[in-house]
């Protein structure tokens, strides 16, 4: 067994956690453009009109936007005339995606705000945690062009290895490094929306009954 973990050098593991670390980098960086420009075309899909289908076309375009074109063509066409970073490169690739998740439950946020059920508006928290989640997943686009991400270290390190069990071995704990501690945030998320979805549904049976109460009364 211990031929096994031969390879893997004591600073395997810190630089796959550096790693790691840039992959929340990104996703934190894509979500907070991506929060920016989702709320304004969410406010501008509910001003009806040539504005909300302007702005339903331009979320429709970013949802449909495919993040590795996207990020080729930051790589290729901006990144020396802009000075951007591969870590910039990457966030931004993955801001079309942010925005039209942000811009889908911005909508459906404040037109439960609107019908006055603030319990409803509060769905949008756990559903832009799921989004920072999953851009945690989409930033490893960025072993592509040479960010050295989690994917990225791993990559590197299965190049070292001499045999089918060692990188075996190597992708099982980059499996678990990424798939346990994510996995288990979307469980928690998954259970913050059921609680606060019965809780906004209470909120409307009992303003229900209460408009019912009132209308026996007169």
């Amino acid at each position: 067994m211990s031929a096994l973990f031969e390879p893997l050098t004591s600073s395997f593991m810190p630089a796959f956690l550096a790693g790691m670390s840039v992959n929340f980098e990104i996703a934190g960086i894509a979500l907070a453009l991506g929060l920016a420009l989702g709320v304004l075309l969410a406010f501008a899909r509910l001003q009806g009109g040539m504005t909300g289908v302007a702005a339903g076309s331009i979320v429709g375009l970013m949802r449909a936007a495919p993040t590795f074109v996207v990020m080729f063509f930051l790589l290729n066409a901006m990144s020396q005339g802009a000075g951007l970073s591969g870590v910039m490169i990457v966030a931004i690739s993955l801001v079309p995606y942010a925005a039209a998740y942000v811009a889908d439950s911005g909508v459906d946020a404040l037109r439960q705000l609107r019908a006055g059920s603030p319990l409803g508006c509060y769905l949008i928290l756990p559903n832009i945690a799921r989004a920072f989640f999953v851009l945690v997943m989409s930033s490893s686009a960025g072993a592509a062009i040479g960010v050295p991400e989690g994917i990225a270290v791993i990559l590197r390190q299965a190049e070292k290895m001499i045999s089918l069990g060692q990188m075996i071995l190597l992708f099982a704990i980059g499996v678990a490094c990424f798939g346990i501690p994510l996995q288990a945030a979307f469980a928690i998320v998954r259970l913050i929306q059921r609680h606060l979805g019965r809780a906004a549904l209470r909120e409307d049976e009992e303003a229900l009954t209460g408009e019912t109460a009132v209308s026996i009364e007169r």
